[in-house]
Order: C-alpha cells, then sequence, then structure tokens
C-alpha cells in the first residue's frame, strides 16, 4: 500500500469531484454482444478505443458470431486488425477464445471472473471491463494505462507499474459500489485533463488536492 494511505474523506472527495467533472463518463468501445466487448477489449490491449472502434466494424461484419470466429482463416483475420497493433498475437488470442467459447461455455461468454481469465488472452483487465459492463458485476477494477497513472498520481496508489497490485490497493479504499465506475473516471480524467504529456493542472478539478498538481 501507499506509505500513507488516503483518508476515506480524501477518497471520497476525489470520487465526488471526478463525478461532477466527468458525468459521461463510460466504456468507448463500441459494442452490440457480449462477445463483440470482449473482442474489442482483447483488440484495446496498447491500442487505443478509437482505433478499436474504427476496426471493428468491418471484423464484426465478417465475423459475426463466435463460430465465425473460430473458423476464421487466419491470415485474413490478422490483415482485419493489423492496425490494432501486434495483430498476429491478437488474432490468436481472439480465435482461441473462440473456440474455448465454443467446446467450454456453448458459445457464450462467461460470467466469472475465473472462467473469464481462463480464455486466452484475457486477464483481469478484460475480464473486469466484460463483468462490470455486460454482467454488472464488480470483481475487481479495470487498470488500464490511464488507471495506473492517474492512481498513482492522486496518492491512491504506491506504484504505476504492477497493474495487479494496483487494482489491489484501489480495491482496499474504493467502496465496491464504485468499483465498475472509478475505472471509467480515471480515464476520462485522464484523456481530458491529465494528459501525460501535458497535464492541464490549472483547470483540473482536483489540482487543490492533488498531491502531484503543477501549478
Amino acid at each position: 500500500m501507499p506509505k500513507k494511505k488516503p483518508s476515506p474523506e480524501y477518497v471520497q472527495t476525489v470520487l465526488q469531484r471526478l463525478q461532477a467533472a466527468h458525468p459521461d463518463a463510460h466504456c468507448e468501445l463500441n459494442y452490440e454482444t457480449p462477445l463483440q466487448l470482449l473482442v474489442a477489449t482483447i483488440l484495446s490491449a496498447q491500442c487505443t478505443d478509437v482505433r478499436v472502434n474504427m476496426v471493428t466494424p468491418d471484423l464484426f461484419s465478417k465475423y459475426p458470431d463466435v463460430a465465425a470466429l473460430a473458423a476464421a482463416d487466419r491470415a485474413e483475420l490478422e490483415e482485419t486488425i493489423r492496425s490494432t497493433g501486434f495483430f498476429r498475437q491478437k488474432a490468436e488470442f481472439i480465435q482461441s477464445t473462440a473456440v474455448s467459447l465454443l467446446q467450454n461455455h456453448g458459445g457464450d461468454v462467461p460470467d466469472e471472473m475465473h472462467e473469464l481469465t481462463q480464455l486466452k488472452g484475457v486477464a483481469r483487465k478484460t475480464a473486469n471491463v466484460v463483468l462490470g459492463e455486460i454482467y454488472g458485476k464488480a470483481e475487481g477494477i479495470t487498470v488500464d494505462t490511464h488507471v495506473k497513472r492517474i492512481a498513482h498520481k492522486l496518492g491512491l496508489t504506491s506504484t504505476n507499474k504492477d497493474p495487479v497490485k494496483v487494482e489491489r490497493e484501489l480495491m482496499a479504499i474504493i467502496p465496491k459500489e464504485q468499483w465498475i465506475n472509478i475505472s471509467h473516471l480515471l480515464i476520462f480524467h485522464g484523456r481530458r485533463i491529465c494528459i501525460a504529456r501535458r497535464p492541464d493542472c490549472p483547470n483540473c478539478t482536483l489540482n487543490d488536492i492533488c498531491p502531484s498538481a503543477e501549478l
């Protein structure tokens, strides 16, 4: 944990101010089905949601269901997702996951953390996105690059390196009813205000309490 654990009052103030600043915070990946969200989240690794959303309409048109993904020609699948980066590995993850869903889950996306994380290419981040967005289940907190960075800047975590440790530290201080929403709030704040290369501290709603503020 951080050297000095943030007080519940500080955590509550951070949550309230972020909610007021970003009332529209939500998952920005476009999807219509649980499978589409699962695939989109796998594609989002080291890739922006904007880029993923540019790729998925064609992807989901070519491969409209889990059986189509499982039977996809690997080279064609790779080419379809090429612009998201690491496309060969992602294609392997997506196709292996589709096969596993067919063989072990009746083609459905499971709603349990331990089952999701057994799928190839699905770590806790992806599982948390699916559980929170599709099933409304808060089994953890989604930790991406924005969440790691902003949580650390705010003094909510002791590290911005290990996502599992970051998640564990956040779960210890964030009320469970906020576990799904906190990641959306931190991501929106990281994209809109606390931008990595040029944080807009003067216009940040947290500038008077943030230990990393540069005014």
